[in-house]
């Protein structure tokens, strides 16, 4: 980056610059949104940093004394008075064989590592006791001691989880001490949890017919709304705080000391994890059986410090960004052709249900998500659950509203975390379905800040970047008045060819980019096609030959001339090239390694039978549906052998004379499925794709959809071609006139 803030390539070419970002920032969460916001409009940082003091000042004179503590204690004639940074709490439990209370920090806290035992010896009895003990562990279960209280917010008694605090940590003069809690800290405690709180705080319900209440043990900790996830202490002195934030008419700074505050909020539950203040466990809403109650007035008073500083790089005050909170399926007041490029960070299936962990800073903010119209997979829900389908339903009207704000010729980028595969496809085809162009997906790896080509037809639990593109204007004409021709696929090549980035060198590596092999290129023409209601033009084997006589091959990959150029430029400055790395599941992606592994162009050379096959076995992983030819056979029908019987990559003219065989073989296969009733447990999957395939160009849509919904319904939702075939073939076969009755 230069100090007029361009930001250059490694060619010395200036490829952006730093500065105003004119933003249009939507989330469906009003957490999210309100973070956005505060993040993106100026505020004097002098304005901020002056009313939030004064706010510091006048809870530190309301609610100081809860967080006061005796030093060394309130027995020392000499004793002084300490502020007290945090305190640690600690879960109780009973033995359940001879009924002694222990508390959790005394019996299984390994104090000098600072690490939790899973097991510990009861300290009356010696029983190993666990929390969770496993069946053939020896161990007893122990239970949490509890305690009847009456919960003025619910109205009842309830069964408590007794927790009690066992360590002090706290200041005098700027020096840090700890202790035990000692008769005036219990005093305290005593008094605040005996004096009403006459401030408003949330009361929000959490149980109800939400993911997190099945999936955790709130009601064995006595949790059933928001204000549990915080010590009686801490909830009264955040709401004294909210009161006097809500007393504030300037509605901007306002904003930004919610923004301060709600910034901590989770360090200010519960939820904060012992030792060295780790804060919240990510990703849920978890109250460790040894936690933290931190001090909301020093923890606030950072807060405050480091936004000031946050501040000094403040926000432009001509920056234009709008904050909208809303689904993205809806976001009709934005025009046509509007953005120049978009990033979105979808909801990533059944992983995370974003409004169940939003539940916290949402009640504080007196704002709840709009669930109906939020894209997850409920994994416990019980009523109006979110499926495969409605997500798959959602994320399809959200890619044809992004596809329609998007300029021609400019790109979406996807941030995903894949975990299953079925919902890996539902993005693709939400993608495709819209218009867009995958060019390039990769892993992100957020430890190393580093991303890596994918070259597997299966990337699973991984956190992925798909790079995907608006075709431009002037192609989408041509491809209309071509649609359905030889013509207007190889006009499609072209363009996605021109599209696809030029590999990289990194480490004195190439990088290989799958998207450029043959398959993949043919699998992107064919889905343009068929998400269009198109015949495709070209067979497999046709596109194979077309594609060798119109294009340049390097190293498995196909680029344009000019590319082709650039690339052998830059393969004189490697090394080598990346190999394709493949995960054989199907007979699909194991004809692809076999042609790898015999490709002396991607590293391989001609075997014989008894080379390959103990190094297929090695990366064979196949699908239990998958009925996989043996080896020998799959290269009968796909290689060609020499007089040394070893076996090599055909030229295109023996491919042709092959590749119809095949053809011929797995359609023959297909047949047979028509003529069968009931489930496919086990079939061959290449030939339902050969199958589907001749049905798509004969419009024998009925076809596809008896023999999808034959599939395996987990077979049929990971895979995509299928899944594609399927879902345009039902849409063909609805608009269909049907014939009416006779009589």
């Amino acid at each position: 980056m230069q100090k007029n803030g361009h930001v250059s390539d490694e060619k010395g070419q200036i490829i952006s610059r730093l500065g105003e970002r004119k933003a249009v920032l939507v989330d469906l969460s009003p957490a999210a949104t309100f973070i956005a916001y505060n993040y993106n409009t100026p505020l004097a940082a002098g304005i901020f940093e002056r009313e939030a003091n004064w706010i510091l000042k006048k809870i530190e004179k309301e609610c100081g004394w809860m967080y006061r503590t005796w030093h060394p204690n309130s027995e020392d004639p000499n004793r002084v008075m300490g502020t007290i940074n945090h305190i640690i709490w600690s879960d109780v439990f009973v033995c359940s064989l001879c009924g002694n209370e222990q508390i959790f920090w005394n019996v299984a806290v390994n104090h000098l590592d600072e690490a939790i035992n899973d097991r510990w010896n009861c300290s009356s009895c010696g029983a190993i006791l666990s929390k969770n003990p496993d069946t053939d562990s020896g161990c007893s279960r122990a239970q949490r001691a509890c305690n009847t209280v009456f919960d003025s917010d619910l109205g009842r008694s309830i069964q408590r989880a007794q927790q009690v605090p066992v360590l002090i940590e706290y200041s005098v003069n700027n020096k840090r001490f700890s202790k035990r809690p000692d008769a005036y800290d219990l005093e305290i405690l005593g008094r605040i949890e005996s004096e009403p709180n006459s401030k408003w705080y949330p009361t929000t319900r959490i149980d109800k017919d939400v993911d997190i209440w099945y999936e955790r043990d709130y009601r064995q900790l006595g949790v059933y709304s928001v204000n549990a996830f915080f010590t009686p202490r801490n909830i009264r002195c955040i709401s004294w705080i909210w009161e006097l934030v809500g007393s504030i008419l300037d509605r901007r700074l306002r904003s930004e000391i919610l923004f301060a505050i709600t910034g901590i909020i989770g360090n200010l539950s519960r939820m904060n994890r012992w030792p060295r203040l780790r804060g919240p466990l990510a990703g849920t809403l978890y109250i460790p059986g040894v936690n933290y109650e931190l001090n909301p007035v020093l923890a606030l008073s950072r807060r405050v410090s480091l936004l000031t500083k946050l501040s000094l790089y403040e926000v432009p005050r001509s920056c234009s960004c709008l904050t909208s909170t809303q689904s993205t399926s809806h976001i009709d007041q934005l025009p046509d052709a509007f953005c120049d490029y978009i990033f979105i960070d979808p909801p990533f299936g059944s992983n995370i249900i974003y409004s169940d962990l939003s539940i916290l800073w949402e009640s504080w903010l007196k704002v709840q998500t709009n669930t109906i119209s939020e894209a997850v997979i409920h994994r416990r829900k019980k009523n109006n659950a979110g499926n495969l389908s409605t997500y798959q339903t959602l994320m399809e009207l959200s890619s044809a509203r992004l596809y329609r704000v998007l300029k021609p010729g400019r790109w979406l980028t996807v941030e995903f975390h894949n975990t299953q595969n079925a919902v890996w496809n539902a993005i693709q085809e939400a993608l495709l379905k819209a218009g867009f162009m995958i060019a390039d997906v990769r892993t992100l790896d957020k430890q190393q800040g580093s991303f890596k080509q994918v070259t597997t037809f299966s990337a699973v639990k991984q956190d992925l970047v798909i790079s995907a593109y608006k075709p431009s204007a002037s192609f989408e004409r041509q491809f209309l008045a071509e649609g359905g021709s030889t013509q207007g696929a190889w006009a499609f090549i072209r363009q996605h060819l021109e599209q696809l980035p030029i590999p990289i060198i990194e480490n004195d590596v190439v990088e290989s980019l799958s998207e450029r092999q043959n398959y993949l290129l043919y699998d992107r023409m064919v889905a343009f096609h068929i998400m269009r209601g198109l015949a495709v033009p070209l067979s497999a084997l046709e596109f194979y030959q077309g594609l060798v006589q119109r294009y340049l091959e390097r190293d498995g990959m196909y680029f344009t001339p000019a590319q082709a150029a650039e690339y052998d430029r830059l393969r004189l400055k490697a090394e080598r090239v990346e190999q394709f790395a493949l995960f054989v599941t199907d007979e699909k992606s194991a004809v692809q390694w076999l042609r790898q592994a015999l490709d002396p162009a991607m590293g391989g050379q001609p075997q014989t039978y008894q080379n390959l096959q103990p190094k297929f076995i090695q990366q064979l992983h196949q699908a239990r549906h998958e009925k996989l030819p043996e080896l020998r056979e799959m290269l009968e029908e796909n290689f060609l052998q020499d007089e040394a019987e070893h076996w090599y990559n055909p030229n295109p003219e023996r491919q042709a004379d092959l590749d119809a065989l095949r053809q011929r073989t797995l359609l023959r296969e297909y047949k047979e499925y028509l003529k069968g009733k009931g489930r496919l447990k086990t079939f061959r999957s290449e030939a339902v794709r050969a199958g589907f395939s001749m049905d798509w160009k004969e419009r024998n849509y009925a076809d596809i959809v008896q023999i999808a919904e034959r599939l395996p319904e987990n077979v049929l939702q990971e895979d995509q071609g299928l899944l594609m075939y399927y879902h345009n073939a039902s849409m063909r076969l609805s608009d269909q006139p049907k014939q009416a009755a006779l009589f």
